[in-house]
């Protein structure tokens, strides 16, 4: 798919009938998700006889975080004649720290500044969110669940995020599978409400999944989780490798005390081994409380998910070869030497 040329193709441009109301990376590379003011700015630069003048670019950072979606912008650069140097991924940057270098030919890259800014935005946004999360865990493990809060086209993208950041697994299928890893979860309220009781549920798990498949079961569907806990550990003796408890806000939530009631019963019945997940509303506060409380692994949806993006600034630092800024800033390349080439 031909990048846009002209202002005039836009009026032409069609998306067409499609299932999702999401751009394509043809579509993201063609330019269809920039800004119309990039364009406009082509078009100027192509009358005046300057839209391949080189230009050095730098990408600096609003606050502090976790950098995250470099492979995204490589792809979608490579091809085009220009250099590139990154922060790596994972690595954390402070504040107004330049975090990637684009040199070459400004018609080369210039209407990709949109695309290439959400990608770092929302990526080390949600990176820097998992980051926090597995600093308050600890070493214990913190699963994504954050998919079912985002549009689908995005959410394979945030957790692979998170697992930059930190996250010891991704419940996205494809998000997994793009980071080399396995899927992480069980089932749902829904199989235990269907089928009406929990341990005939936790059985079924036991009976039907692969052994590789940790025995995690819910808890909180139908009766008092520390209850429920007893009845599933009894069912399942030795093969139960934990309980979840999800309760809901309407309930109270996941409270410091209950995950203590529930480590309690399941020590003085015998299952010291069975560990304690939680999920439902949690952030680095939240996890640090139960963690000390007893629990054992977390499931993080909405904080990683819903998590501010983290504002980018594309500046040209060199025209033709000269130092140049916008009033306020400092003109010429800013030194940066973690900066490692990427392109």
């Amino acid at each position: 798919m031909q990048e846009f040329l002209n202002l005039s193709e836009v009026p032409d441009f069609d998306p067409g009938p499609r299932l999702l109301h999401s751009a394509t990376p043809e579509e993201v590379a063609r330019g269809a998700t920039t800004d119309i003011y990039f364009l406009r700015t082509y078009e100027i630069l192509r009358r005046l006889g300057k839209l391949d003048t080189p230009v050095v670019a730098e990408i600096f950072t609003s606050r502090a975080g976790v950098m995250a979606g470099v492979t995204e912008c490589r792809q979608l650069l490579t091809g085009r004649g220009v250099e590139v140097w990154a922060l790596p991924e994972g690595e954390e940057f402070t504040q107004k720290e330049v975090v990637m270098r684009i040199s070459g030919p400004y018609g080369a890259f210039g209407l990709l500044e949109t695309p290439l800014l959400g990608i770092l935005a929302s990526n080390c946004a949600w990176a820097t969110a998992a980051r926090e999360c597995r600093r308050a865990a600890g070493d214990k493990p913190v699963i994504c669940f954050g998919a079912r809060h985002v549009h689908p086209a995005v959410a394979p993208v945030m957790e692979r995020a998170a697992l930059v950041g930190g996250a010891s697994g991704a419940s996205c299928i494809m998000a997994a599978r793009l980071a080399g890893r396995l899927p992480s979860g069980t089932i749902p309220h829904a199989a235990i409400l269907i089928v009406g009781d929990t341990v005939e549920v936790a059985r079924a798990y036991d009976r039907y999944m692969p052994p590789d498949a940790p025995r995690i079961i819910l808890v909180d569907t139908f009766k008092d989780e520390a209850e429920e806990s007893l009845r599933v550990a009894r069912a399942l003796g030795p093969a139960l490798d934990g309980v979840r408890l999800d309760t809901p806000a309407e309930r109270g939530g996941v409270t410091p005390e209950l995950v203590q009631e529930v480590r309690q019963r399941l020590d003085q019945a015998g299952f010291r081994d069975v560990k304690i997940f939680v999920s439902g509303g949690l952030d680095p506060a939240r996890i640090a409380l139960l963690s000390q409380a007893g629990a054992d692994a977390f499931g993080v949806g909405s904080y990683i998910s819903g998590s501010r993006p983290i504002d980018m600034t594309m500046d040209l630092k060199e025209v033709a070869g000269q130092p140049v800024a916008k009033r306020g800033r400092i003109p010429g390349i800013t030194p940066a030497t973690r900066l490692q080439k990427i392109l």
